[in-house]
């Protein structure tokens, strides 16, 4: 029987064979996919090597894959180091990431719910104005925001470090957009049954909306974490630095504790990777429903 063409859509028949063409093509992809791991992959191997290590074995001339004797005490080390209170910083950290990324989330739906479905005249200019804050840097609103901080008394305390940053912009501009494609029909439903504004978007849309929450919620959740000059600013007091202030420190112009910051890199990332291996799949799907709508 004569081999049929292979089309576009078709599976391959029996016997077919790739050209050299599409072997080279295939076989490139693949070594370009692994450069890729490789590079990314990287950064994360010199860490914990480096975390693992001591001072002679990271400034040796001769590299070694992994030093012979890991540094395991090098993470009781780090907690115990009375000139930076890790654990602490850890915990502002995760209670500034916890509470900040929940009430953006609260105030950035709400608003972008608001824009999107309760008719208003102005509310096209006070969506343009939200999206005009967009372009203004960050570190032009630091003194003005540091000024009312201070004059309410704020500075190294948590309130200080969480209340000025729970509304996002950016965030309410894709709460916005991903609203507009939201479903009317469900929320018309919900409308006959006699609920409000309120309780459609609490009872309907929220709970509909979970995978664009969690997609939101990791991206604020990392931002909050990463955040550092905002919680310099703020946090004047050791009791009050984040892990991004708290690793700074190991930093100095007279020593540089190398083994004790690569702990603590490694120690600050473990969050971050536990989280984006759990919500990894609500990202791509999360920005994607966000796309631009009239």
């Amino acid at each position: 029987m004569p081999a049929t063409e292979r089309t576009s859509g078709t599976p391959q028949p029996i016997g077919f064979s790739r050209s050299p063409l599409g072997v080279v093509g295939m076989v490139g992809r693949w070594i370009a996919l692994f450069v890729a791991v490789v590079l990314f992959l990287l950064p994360f191997y010199l860490i914990l090597r480096n975390a693992l290590s001591t001072e002679a074995d990271i400034t040796a001339p001769d590299w070694t894959l992994f030093p012979k004797d890991l540094q395991w005490s090098n993470i009781t080390e780090l907690f115990n180091d009375t000139e930076v209170p890790m654990a602490r910083a850890m915990y502002n950290s995760a209670v500034v990431g916890v509470l900040g990324t929940a009430g953006q989330l609260l105030l950035a739906s709400m608003a972008g719910y608001g824009l999107a479905r309760i008719p208003y005249r102005h509310a096209d200019k006070i969506f343009y104005a939200i999206v005009a804050t967009l372009m203004i840097p960050a570190a032009v609103t630091f003194i003005p925001s540091f000024i009312v901080v201070s004059s309410l008394g704020w500075v190294s305390t948590l309130r200080g470090l969480i209340i000025p940053t729970l509304f996002s912009g950016f965030a309410a501009f894709l709460f916005r957009q991903y609203f507009l494609g939201f479903p009317k029909e469900l929320e018309e439903a919900a409308r006959v049954d006699g609920a409000g504004y309120f309780g459609v978007f609490w009872r309907i849309v929220v709970p509909n909306s979970l995978p664009f929450f969690a997609a939101l919620a990791a991206i604020t959740f990392i931002g909050n974490w990463n955040s550092f000059l905002w919680p310099l600013v703020i946090g004047q007091d050791s009791s009050s630095w984040t892990v991004q202030v708290a690793m700074s420190t190991f930093v100095t112009a007279q020593t540089i504790n190398i083994h004790e910051l690569f702990m603590a890199v490694a120690v600050s990332i473990l969050p971050l990777v536990l989280i984006f291996a759990f919500l990894q799949r609500y990202l791509i799907q999360g920005v994607t429903q966000s796309g631009i709508k009239d």
